[in-house]
């Protein structure tokens, strides 16, 4: 008998690898996963940005109607017929060298009687009304025109609804779009 005993170790041909560190693997390899596709698919803020105002908006053609809306003061329920409000809006003429000319406003609300001369210059801008807190309309007097609608209602209307109305101009076309109601800055009279 011999008294050396040689004992060779036995190796395995895989590593072995614990459990832990194949958990702190996994979890590193989804956060990374996670924070790489964080703005993956996102839409800007700033390419979904609406203006800053009360009306909506329309392009008919070269005519680009904007900040459009219907200014009055609702104290009870509903403006009630036979009541006039204001119809306001900025028609800005986007051809460099054509006028154009408004010739109405319709809406299934009541009647609306526009007043002034409703000539849209080329590169110029048309202000439909008078903005609440404003004296004068804004920008270059010579390039810019003013008329003033009301509309005489025929039905009730109220805030946090729209109407429709239908603006033509004489070359640009007719285009239809739905109208708020805005209080305006101040008191109005009633």
């Amino acid at each position: 008998m011999s008294r050396f005993k040689i004992s060779l170790p036995i190796r395995s041909s895989a590593p072995v690898v614990s459990v832990a560190r194949v958990v702190a693997v996994a979890l590193v390899t989804l956060v990374a996963a996670l924070l790489s596709g964080c703005g993956a698919g996102q839409i800007s803020q700033m390419a979904t940005q609406e203006p800053a105002v009360n009306g909506n908006k329309v392009t008919i053609n070269n005519v680009a109607l904007r900040d459009i809306r219907m200014q009055a003061v609702q104290t009870s329920d509903f403006l009630q017929p036979g009541r006039t409000v204001d119809l306001v809006a900025v028609a800005i003429n986007q051809s460099p060298d054509v006028t154009d000319r408004l010739v109405g406003i319709t809406t299934d609300i009541g009647t609306v009687t526009v007043s002034g001369e409703g000539r849209l210059p080329a590169s110029g801008m048309l202000f439909i009304g008078k903005p609440d807190g404003q004296n004068v309309a804004p920008g270059p007097p010579d390039s810019n025109n003013a008329v003033r609608a009301t509309v005489a209602l025929t039905k009730p209307i109220t805030n946090g609804l729209t109407y429709n109305f239908t603006f033509n101009f004489e070359k640009a076309g007719q285009a239809s779009v739905l109208v708020p109601i805005s209080a305006g800055v101040g008191p109005q009279p009633i």
